[in-house]
C-alpha cells in the first residue's frame, strides 16, 4: 500500500523481479480507520504461494512485491468502531484481508469465496492499492480478517496455522472428518500434509500417510504419529490398502495419478483436493463404482479459522516448524522449493526485522 509523497512507516522485505530475491524496502500503511486493527507483526509463516507470487509464476505479479500471508502479531491500535479487540491482544491475519461483506458468502461467513475476495498480498484492495503481506513490521486490516490468538498458543506456532492449517482444517469438517474410529489417508506430507496427520490423530481417527518417499516413513510414524506408512509408487503396498479409507486429504503439488488412490476408498469415501497439480484425471469408473466423492477445497472462511485456532489453542496441536531470520528468507524459499523443511518456516519478525 505504498503511496507517493506518503511516510514510510512499514519497513519490510520485497521482491522487485520475477528472480524472486527479497531485500529490505520500505513503505506505508494506510491509516487506521474506524472498523481496522493495527498490528505489530512477531511472525510469519512461509508458505508455497510466496515462491509462486514473488517469482512471477501465475504471469500478474505486481512489483515491488511484500509476500506473507500466515501473520500474527500484538495489536498495538484499534479503530474507534472496533469491538473484538484492544491494544495488546495477540491476533492473527490469514491469506484475505478484504471481502464484499454483502454476499451469501460473507454472510456465512465464508468469505474465502467471495468474488470480491482480496488477498493478503500481490493483490488490488478496494481501494486501488496493491496489499503487501507479513514480511513486514505491522499490518493494517479491517477487524473482520483478524482472528484472536489465545494466550497459550505460542504465536510462532499459530502462525502456520492461518493458511497450512485452515486448508486442511476446512475440508476435514465439511466432510465430516472428525469421526473417532474412521480412518483417513494423507498423501504428501509437507506443511499441509503434516498438519492433516495432526488433526486427524486428535479427532480419533486411523492415519495413513502416503508418499513416494520411503525416507518419511520414521518421521511420519515416530515424529507425527501416523499409524501407517506406505510407499505410493509401490503397488503391493497400494493393493494391500484397497478399500481400506473413509477419507483422504490430498496435499501433493505435482502431478500422480488418482486412479490409484481412488481405488483405495470405501464405498461413499471422499477424496479432497488442497493441492494444485496441474491435471486431475481419473476414470469415471473410479468415482462411479461405490459412489464416491472427489471434492476440492482453499483455505477457509473466518468462521472455520476461528474455530480451527480454538481447537489447536485447547488440544495443544502446534505445527512443526523452524524458526528464521528475515535475512535467512531467500534460503528458506530455495529450500522451500526442495521440500527441505519439516515442515513450516517461521520467520521471527520482532527480532530480525530491523
Amino acid at each position: 500500500m505504498s503511496s507517493d509523497g506518503a511516510k514510510e512507516d512499514c519497513l519490510g522485505w520485497a521482491a522487485r523481479d520475477p528472480s524472486g530475491l527479497l531485500s529490505p524496502y520500505k513503505f506505508s500503511r494506510r491509516t487506521v480507520g474506524s472498523d481496522d486493527v493495527s498490528i505489530r507483526i512477531t511472525h510469519c509463516g512461509v508458505c508455497h504461494a510466496d515462491v509462486g507470487r514473488t517469482r512471477n509464476m501465475a504471469g500478474d505479479s505486481k512489483y515491488p512485491l511484500v509476500p506473507g500471508h500466515e501473520i500474527v502479531g500484538i495489536v498495538k491500535q484499534v479503530g474507534s468502531h472496533v469491538q473484538r479487540f484492544k491494544v495488546g491482544d495477540h491476533v492473527g491475519v490469514g491469506t484475505y484481508v478484504n471481502s464484499c461483506r454483502e454476499c451469501e458468502y460473507c454472510n456465512d461467513g465464508l468469505e474465502v469465496h467471495c468474488e470480491k475476495m482480496v488477498l493478503t498480498f500481490d493483490r488490488i484492495d478496494m481501494d486501488g492499492t496493491v496489499t503487501k503481506g507479513g514480511y513486514s513490521s505491522h499490518i493494517v486490516v479491517h477487524e473482520r480478517y483478524c482472528f484472536t490468538i489465545p494466550e497459550n498458543l505460542p504465536l510462532a506456532s499459530a502462525a502456520p496455522l492461518l493458511c497450512a492449517g485452515i486448508t486442511v482444517y476446512t475440508p476435514m469438517m465439511r466432510h465430516k472428518m472428525n469421526q473417532p474410529g474412521k480412518s483417513l489417508g494423507v498423501i504428501g506430507l509437507g506443511g499441509l500434509g503434516h498438519m492433516a496427520v495432526k488433526f486427524g490423530k486428535a479427532f480419533g481417527l486411523k492415519v495413513t500417510v502416503f508418499s513416494t518417499s520411503i525416507s518419511k516413513r520414521e518421521e511420519a510414524l515416530s515424529l507425527l504419529g501416523a499409524d501407517h506408512f506406505v510407499v505410493s509408487s509401490d503397488p503391493e503396498q497400494m493393493k494391500a490398502m484397497a478399500k481400506s479409507l473413509h477419507f483422504i486429504i490430498d496435499t501433493a503439488a505435482g502431478d500422480h495419478p488418482f486412479d490409484p488412490y481412488m481405488s483405495l476408498l470405501k464405498t461413499g469415501g471422499v477424496l479432497a483436493l488442497v493441492g494444485f497439480s496441474r491435471e486431475v484425471k481419473f476414470s469415471p469408473a473410479s468415482l462411479n463404482i461405490g459412489m464416491k466423492t472427489v471434492s476440492g477445497s482453499l483455505t477457509g472462511g473466518t468462521k472455520d479459522i476461528q474455530e480451527m485456532i480454538d481447537f489447536c489453542a485447547a488440544q495443544k496441536i502446534y505445527p512443526n516448524i523452524e524458526v528464521i531470520p528475515i535475512d535467512y528468507v531467500n534460503e528458506a524459499l530455495e529450500r522451500l522449493i526442495k521440500k527441505d523443511v519439516k515442515y513450516r518456516f517461521v520467520i521471527d519478525i520482532e527480532n530480525s526485522l530491523k
